[in-house]
């Protein structure tokens, strides 16, 4: 029997692409070790996002992608996940206890941002991650309602407040703070120090992501978000909708003005499909998502139907990826969280915390 060198190896891996990143492993740098010792191979694949239902099944095709190779015995795949802290705009300092921060925006309301907010956190969380979803639509609070939560957060000591949980995702919200009915009239500046107050002084618990829901438009909130919080990237929601496209389109420049990378694009309602029939119907019209992303040179993270399970479920307290988790609706949400959070992944590492402060003093 011939020798396998770990070169061979190696080059065996640069066929091998992982879908959520769209580059093969050793381009990736998930390639931590490779061992070759008289025909049995072992190879360590770190991740940078989590991916608990892809796993699997990717150790299944590496396995088999390096069992071809003349030579090798035996194949070990180890599959690891690292989530690491990634850089911000304008040399902000990320906030204690939450690796990276992910804007959900749109540049027009109805287009169900709010919905795919809470079911990419949900997403997340099952593929592994610690989440936390920050709602900063102080005029028209809705995760709460969407995750089954009322009442007041608690506070320990009367300064800071303990994010509610549900289904495992950390939460905060002005709609804790206020009546159901209790309409929020403040000026942009109110606003503004409301959101930084439930960022700052909510006590998050080791968070490696933090959505947040963004109302729609591009005004105070938007902006105190970009300039003033760390935000490690951020995912652009819109329908195939012209008008929804060209405000999306403006929501989407905004960040590219403060440095803060657009990881993707998601196409809401992209295609409603008849429950009794099965006749499909682009409602909002079809191809606009795969258009915007084009012109942008930005990727299209998915595509959701127009399911009225979707809306029953947020409606309900109870999202889709917690209702359904099997069905194809929450398969797609995985699918875009994984695609989101691997192209956070390939951004330049946040490395502040790894520095020691400088201190000058007269002796």
């Amino acid at each position: 029997m011939s020798t396998i060198e770990k070169t061979e190896i190696e080059n065996q891996l640069k066929n091998i692409i992982d879908p959520n990143v769209e580059t093969d492993l050793v381009s990736a740098r998930s390639v931590k070790s490779i061992t070759v010792e008289a025909g049995r191979v072992v190879v360590n694949i770190e991740l940078g996002y989590p991916a608990k239902s892809f796993i699997e099944g990717f150790k299944q095709q590496i396995t088999a992608k390096l069992a071809e190779l003349e030579g090798v015995s035996s194949v070990e795949v180890n599959i690891s996940v690292n989530i690491s802290s990634h850089g911000v705009q304008n040399s902000l300092k990320p906030v204690e206890n939450i690796k990276n921060i992910i804007a959900v925006a749109s540049g027009k309301g109805g287009v169900g941002k709010s919905t795919t907010s809470v079911n990419l956190a949900l997403a997340l969380a099952a593929e592994g991650a610690t989440v936390g979803i920050l709602d900063a639509d102080i005029y028209g609070p809705s995760i709460p309602t969407m995750l089954g939560l009322s009442g007041y957060p608690e506070s320990q000591d009367n300064k800071t407040m303990m994010p509610k949980v549900s289904y495992g995702i950390q939460t905060i919200s002005i709609g804790y703070l206020i009546e159901p009915d209790q309409p929020m009239i403040w000026r942009g500046p109110m606003v503004t120090n409301a959101l930084q107050q439930l960022l700052n002084d909510t006590n998050w618990v080791g968070l490696d992501y933090l959505i947040v829901d963004l109302p729609p438009g591009t005004g105070d909130i938007q902006l105190t978000l970009s300039q003033q919080i760390p935000v490690s990237g951020a995912v652009i929601v819109t329908t195939p909708q012209d008008i929804a496209l060209i405000d999306a389109q403006r929501g989407l420049g905004m960040f590219e003005k403060v440095n803060v990378p657009v990881l993707g694009i998601v196409e809401n309602m992209s295609m409603h499909i008849c429950s009794e029939c099965g006749h499909e119907e682009a409602i909002f019209g079809s191809g606009g998502g795969v258009a915007m992303a084009e012109k942008n040179d930005i990727e299209l993270l998915g595509s959701l139907p127009l399911d009225i399970h979707i809306r029953q479920n947020a409606d309900s307290g109870r999202p889709t990826v917690v209702a359904d988790p099997d069905g194809r609706a929450s398969e797609i949400y995985k699918e875009i969280a994984r695609k989101m959070s691997a192209k956070l992944a390939l951004k330049s590492k946040d490395y502040s915390n790894k520095f020691p402060n400088i201190v000058v003093q007269n002796t």
